[in-house]
């Protein structure tokens, strides 16, 4: 079963998921920085499970909070620290954008990851939470949270084992006089203000300026800490439905003390529990602010918008995707993609068909001729080649509006992958000459090469498949092994021992170069 189905199931079926006119999902992210692929499989959990309870006519809302009122805490490395160093510690609505394309820092990270959502399919509902907080909307919570704080302290010692001092409050303001939020400490509440200091040396990543006052809590003047917000939001939107990264859901860690906090202090049921593996690059887990691993911009770009979808859907909600755009995760990825469309388009019923209908948020694909796209990533470094041309041979029929369309796709993003992360195996450039890796073939490999040249000379027009059992046939009876085989192929024509599909490579290239380069090999 698709996991999304799956986790429908079990959501509808749990008191949070029945006896409701309308559910709530919900999702968010601090805009911290360059927002982080690995951001996007959250994304993915919400949206595939909203689409989910669309197609079962289940009423719901999904809200997506753009997080702009988090202390900013680091300068991205792609960023001028010197300009944003003076804005560490203020809420990031009020650290200026990067340029003029956008009102403050957070909408400038927002505008470009909100923009992947919608251009992903997704249709969530944003808001953003300075918003909120300057609305009112959380004034009571906050109230709650002030009054109740020695509970919350209970809590905190009870399932973390985190000692808060008796003075400890809920509650961050931002200074009256320098403006910052993550410098401040709030020591008291009288019911309608809060006592607090702007610490110049509180924490490492910024300086307070000393200020100490008071200052009313309330519409916008300042916020909850992180796990107590997070149980607040709860509350606030009535959520059902809120999943986040297994590394939240550990022991003690913030989803169980948000949880607590939700229904010992706020008095609410928390929402279904829905943990989910990261998106890695290259095996590891990324940060926004400190520029680490490809943005979700980046990696969308890499691909058609069907194929990051399946992206996204393909692979199980509890386990790790790697991405690594520089290897041959994206080659991969194609294949699977048109396996998968193969099984569509025959008729078959199973969770892979299940996913790439999800792809295409449902919406009818016709068929078309997909060209594997480590053949296209080929054709288009050969400039002698007709890409269209090519790819009619391998398909054997006239190309379709549909499948022309598809191959150009195809070649541009094949373009683009070569140009900005392909690994050397799949750049290929044809030697204008012998290359100096092939004049030390071995005697086998000089056989090889003159018994290909044979079958090419008593063949005036080669079919590459037919070309390519023809090889097979040469190599078991020459005894050779594969690698020792098919690699004097590939180091006479460019330098490297490994390259495409051997009988259709050979079948496109000029006629001339083939025997020349051949006779020469062989000799």
């Amino acid at each position: 079963m698709f996991w999304a189905d799956r986790i429908a199931d079990e959501f509808l079926a749990s008191p949070r998921g029945k006896g409701k006119e309308r559910l709530v999902l919900r999702d968010e992210k601090t805009m911290s920085g360059r927002v982080h692929v690995g951001s996007m499989r959250s994304v993915a959990l919400h949206g595939a499970l909203s689409e989910v309870l669309t197609e079962r006519g289940v009423a719901h809302d999904f809200l997506y909070e753009v997080n702009d009122f988090d202390a900013f805490d680091s300068v991205p490395a792609y960023l001028d620290k010197e300009k944003f160093t003076p804005h560490l510690g203020k809420p990031l609505f009020a650290v200026p954008s990067p340029d003029d394309s956008a009102p403050n820092y957070a909408e400038y990270f927002a505008k470009e990851y909100c923009g992947v959502i919608t251009a992903s399919g997704f249709a969530p509902s944003f808001y953003r939470s300075s918003e909120k907080y300057r609305s009112g909307a959380y004034n009571d919570l906050i109230r709650t949270a002030l009054m109740e704080a020695a509970k919350i302290r209970e809590i905190y010692k009870r399932a973390s084992g985190s000692d808060k001092s008796a003075d400890w409050l809920p509650f961050q303001v931002i200074c009256e006089k320098c403006g910052k939020l993550g410098t401040t400490k709030v020591s008291g509440f009288d019911g309608e203000k809060v006592t607090y200091e702007c610490q110049e040396r509180g924490v490492e990543w910024a300086q307070g300026c000393g200020n100490k006052g008071e200052a009313s809590p309330f519409d916008g003047n300042g916020k909850l800490v992180w796990k107590v917000e997070w149980a607040a939001k709860f509350v606030l939107f009535n959520v059902d439905l809120e999943g986040a990264g297994k590394d939240h859901y550990t022991k003690g860690g913030a989803r169980e003390l948000a949880n607590i906090i939700c229904e010992e202090v706020f008095k609410h049921p928390h929402p279904f529990d829905v943990p989910h593996e990261f998106i890695l690059v290259g095996g590891k887990k990324m940060s926004s602010s400190k520029g680490q691993g490809s943005s979700a911009a980046e990696v969308a770009s890499l691909l058609p918008p069907y194929l990051f979808r399946y992206f996204l859907f393909y692979r199980e909600i509890n386990r790790t995707i790697d991405f690594v755009p520089d290897g041959d995760t994206i080659p991969v990825l194609f294949d699977a993609y048109d396996k998968a469309a193969e099984s569509h388009w025959s008729g078959v019923e199973d969770d892979v068909t299940r996913i790439f209908r999800f792809a295409h948020i449902g919406k009818e694909t016709p068929r078309r001729f997909l060209p594997r796209f480590s053949l296209v990533a080929f054709l288009v470094q050969m400039p002698h080649l007709d890409l269209l041309a090519e790819v009619e041979k391998m398909k054997g029929s006239p190309l379709t509006p549909e499948d022309r369309a598809e191959t150009e796709l195809r070649a541009r993003y094949a373009r683009l992958w070569l140009e900005r992360y392909a690994p050397e195996d799949y750049r290929y450039e044809l030697a204008k000459e012998l290359p100096e890796a092939a004049r030390n073939l071995s005697e086998g490999q000089k056989k090889a090469a003159k018994g290909i040249l044979e079958y090419i000379e008593a063949n005036p027009v080669l079919d590459g498949q037919l070309l390519h059992t023809a090889l097979h046939e040469l190599r078991k009876s020459l005894g050779l092994e594969a690698q020792e085989f098919f690699s004097a192929i590939y180091l006479s024509f460019l330098g490297k021992p490994s390259g495409p599909k051997a009988g259709w490579f050979l079948s496109v290239l000029d006629r001339g170069l083939l025997l020349s380069r051949l006779r020469e090999a062989s000799s």
